[in-house]
């Protein structure tokens, strides 16, 4: 009879060390990514005013479903807020009202800075 000899088996490759490999790659791009630029809105909370408040009330209450200077309901809050500033530097009271999200109070900040007024003071 013919003897062809032991027949040897093929080791096979190992993917363990190429799957440690993928997963420290992985983990390596999720650390040192950026996945979205925040944008830093400055804010002065109540607490921390160097300024001193003077002039009328000028308190923006934000809620749901719209916004009250000095209590009441208005649309148009630079219109209100127009024959109670004296200066462009004069403070603006913003508060939360409840239920009010924080993009409600974003947009209403947003709509006194274009109107050109930065000392908005934020209450908690």
């Amino acid at each position: 009879m013919l003897d062809l000899g032991q027949q040897t088996r093929r080791r096979r490759i190992g993917l363990t060390p190429m799957i440690d490999v993928v997963f420290l790659l992985l983990v390596f791009f999720m650390l040192a990514a950026r996945f979205g630029v925040t944008d830093a809105i400055p804010v002065t909370l109540s607490g921390g005013a160097t300024q001193s408040y003077d002039g009328p009330p000028r308190l923006v209450t934000v809620l749901p479903d719209g916004l009250r200077v000095n209590g009441i309901d208005t649309t148009d809050p630079v219109d209100a807020l127009t024959p109670l500033m004296g200066t462009d530097s004069d403070i603006i009271i913003l508060r939360a009202g409840d239920g009010a999200s924080v993009q409600t109070l974003l947009d209403a900040m947003g709509t006194l800075r274009a109107a050109g007024w930065p000392n908005l003071v934020v209450l908690e």
